[in-house]
Formats: structure tokens, sequence, C-alpha cells
């Protein structure tokens, strides 16, 4: 499948990170237009036609959230931009910082402008130092040149732009526990409702989006909805940057669209399997998602088609493992980081992970009892669906669909009375 791209043109060079080269090239034009000759209603209609969904995971629809925020609120709005990306096999947004930072000011510009945001923060990963640098000072050059400032592009339109760095936390990536630490407080997720758009940073309205959606945005206003509908599947708008790993010949970051399907991401993209090897399972959106095994890659990678074949697109991660993955191994890998990584606020997930990780544990060093299966199975759905965020759901699909995908492994490993 052919896919005409447009988000990682840029991946091979750095000359964007200069203000003088990214306008030189177009850049803030979109945004100048959408500023002076559009009204945020009419930004926010088209955004809603494009079918941009929300590509750090939930892939709820962009200009929907943006509509949420209440017209008759007194108080300031803010717009935050979720850069901590830590999911593992996530590693898309920091290409996007690094290549084409002005793009996302850019797409923040415009989003800003669309919900009646003067303050915009960056939300980036402590890890992200270089990203972070690389942001601080597009972000400085574009005070400098009068593109952020009390008078955006020379209109009335004021905007500023802040890169926080957060401190390493998993959790921080959640929107709420996000909005916690952005204030100073321990980051830990919120009982919703109220949602964000109602009482979100500082008790204020507020609009959270991930880098990859907002750096669609002025591709969006400047080509069309309709352009940016096509390219992707049916409700799901557009392309997206998928993070391969593993035992590919070719791991990396691919802009494809929707459309395509795992196997045409794995062999066409990607190169296929290392030398010798057998496609044996795939994790298609993060550690997060369900795994699914070498018989459903025909999966159409859109967040509906994932939905319906029993796992997720999540985040656009794409884990292959072959034939000499030890499926228990790769369990006890995932529950070490979700048990290390429970921020500790709900009982099912602070208990749930930790006793996840000792059975799997257990299984691994070949201790394993005959009643280990039930129990950990017992211990992943207790957490599922009964925690404030959907950490409790992230931590007990691994432990639910490895075992259902791979019952023999598992099995072998649980022969003690």
């Amino acid at each position: 499948m052919q896919h005409e791209r447009f988000l990682s043109t840029r991946f091979n060079t750095t000359e964007f990170q200069d203000l003088g080269a990214y306008r030189k090239a177009g850049g803030y034009e979109t945004a100048k237009k959408a500023i002076t000759a559009m009204t945020p209603a009419q930004i926010i209609d088209v955004v809603k036609a494009s079918n941009l969904r929300g590509l750090g995971g939930a892939g709820f629809p962009a200009g929907m959230k943006w509509s949420f925020i209440p017209k008759d609120n007194p108080n300031p709005r803010y717009l935050v931009v979720n850069a901590d990306e830590g999911e593992p096999g996530t590693f898309k947004d920091r290409y996007l910082m690094v290549h084409d930072p002005h793009r996302l000011i850019e797409g923040m510009m415009i989003a800003s402008f669309a919900i009646g945001a003067h303050k915009a923060y960056i939300y980036i990963r402590g890890e992200y130092i270089r990203p972070a640098d690389i942001l601080d000072k597009a972000i400085a050059q574009a005070r400098a040149a009068g593109v952020l400032g009390p008078k955006c592009l020379g209109s009335d339109y004021a905007l500023e732009i802040v890169v926080f760095r957060g401190a390493g936390a998993y959790i921080c990536g959640e929107e709420t526990a996000l909005l916690e630490s952005l204030e100073g407080k321990k980051g830990q997720p919120r009982l919703k409702p109220p949602f964000p758009a109602v009482i979100g940073l500082f008790n204020c309205p507020t609009v959270i989006n991930n880098v990859e959606t907002l750096c669609c945005v002025p591709y969006i206003l400047e080509r069309g909805a309709d352009w940016f509908s096509k390219l992707g599947a049916e409700k799901n708008g557009g392309n997206r940057l998928f993070c391969l790993s593993g035992h590919v010949k070719r791991p990396g970051v691919y802009e494809c669209s929707m459309r395509v399907t795992l196997r045409e991401l794995i062999y066409e993209q990607a190169g296929g399997m290392r030398e010798g090897r057998t496609l044996k399972a795939v994790i298609p959106g993060g550690i997060s998602a369900a795994i699914l095994t070498a018989n459903e890659i025909d999966t159409q990678m859109d967040f509906d088609s994932l939905k319906k074949a029993g796992t997720m697109a999540g985040s656009g991660g794409v884990i292959i493992m072959d034939d000499s993955t030890n499926m228990v191994k790769a369990l006890w890998n995932a529950m070490q980081f979700f048990s290390h990584e429970s921020c500790g606020q709900c009982s099912p997930c602070r208990e749930g992970t930790g006793w996840a990780f000792k059975v799997v544990s257990r299984m691994l060093n070949g201790q394993g009892h005959k009643n280990d299966i039930a129990a950990l199975l017992h211990a992943s759905r207790n957490m599922m669906g009964t925690t404030i965020c959907a950490f409790g759901d992230a931590a007990g699909t691994p432990g639910v669909s490895y075992i259902q995908k791979f019952p023999k492994e598992f099995e072998e490993r649980c022969t003690h009375a």
C-alpha cells in the first residue's frame, strides 16, 4: 500500500528546528490565516470534519474535545500538550519535537485560538532532555520574532507557551495526573467527572492534546478536512506515526494511513522478521494493549478495527516478537513495569500489580503452582474497571491476554502442587 506522508518527511534533517527555515517553507502561514481570517467555531468545525482522533492513546475526536469548553465560563482557558510519552514501545512524539518543533507550536497556536486560551503548556517527559531543550529554543525564537507573545503574528491575539519538565512518572501521562503534577502536586489521577474541559488546570477549563495530534492540525487547515479524512479509515482521519520495535529487520518510526494492516507494517515497512525467524506475537499499541498472535495480523490499524479485534491502537507502539520469545518472560517484563509505576492511589491497582508480578516471577523461576494461572487471571481481572484511571485496565490486560493467547507456555511453568 502506498501512503502519502506529511508528518515524517522532515525526520532526516534538523534544519526545521530553526525558525527561519520553517517560515521559508511556509511555516506559520496557516496559523496566521486561522487567527486573522477564521472564527474559533469555524476552526473547530474543520477539525471535527477531518475525523482527527487523539493520537496519544485514547483516540477521542479532537474537534469534539475542543467543543466541550464551556462558552459561559469566565475563568481563563488553557491548552496543555501531553508530551510525557511514557508508554513502553512508543517514541514517535520525540521525533516530532526534535525534527519539527515549530510544527507543534503552530498546531498549539491554532488550537489555543480555537478554545480561547492565551497560555499553553507542554508537559514533557523528564528523560526527554534534548527535545525539551529544542522546544525551549524554538519557543524563544518564535517569541523574539513576534510569532508568539502579546500580538501573535501581528494580530490582536496573545499567546505564551511554557515547557514544563516532568520527573519520569508513567502515571503522569494520564491527563488528570499530568494536571496535578503541573500544579506542583503529587501526580495522581483525579476523579472524573468533572472532566478537564470544565475543571482542569488551576480549576479552569482545559484541553489536553497529544503532540502528534496537534502536529496534524496545521495540515488539516492548510489542505482541508476532506483531504485529511480520506487519507485514513472511516471515522479515523489521516495518517499516524507507528513505532515499530522488536524482532524486525528495520525497526523505527513509520508514517502510514490508518488503513494499513499489521501485516503491511511488519513485512512491507519494517522488512519482515529477522533471518531464520518467524512471527509469534504482536502488541499493536504499547504494552497496555492486548497481545495478538501471528494469525491476527491482517487487522487494520485504526482505533475501531483494533477494538473489534479485542485490543487497542493505543499510542501506536507496535512491539513485534518472533518465535524465540518466552511469553512468560515477556509478561514478567510488563508486570515489573506496571508494578513499579503504579501511583498507589487505588487498592486494586496498588495491590494487584504487586501480586501479579510476584506470581509471574514465580512462574518464570520454574516454581509456579498449579493454581497460579487462575490466581493471575483473578488478580488481573480485579484491576480492570475498578480504578480511578485506566492504569488498572492497562496493567490487567497483559495478564489476561498473554495467558489466553499462549496458555501452554504458562501451564508448563505451573507444575508444583
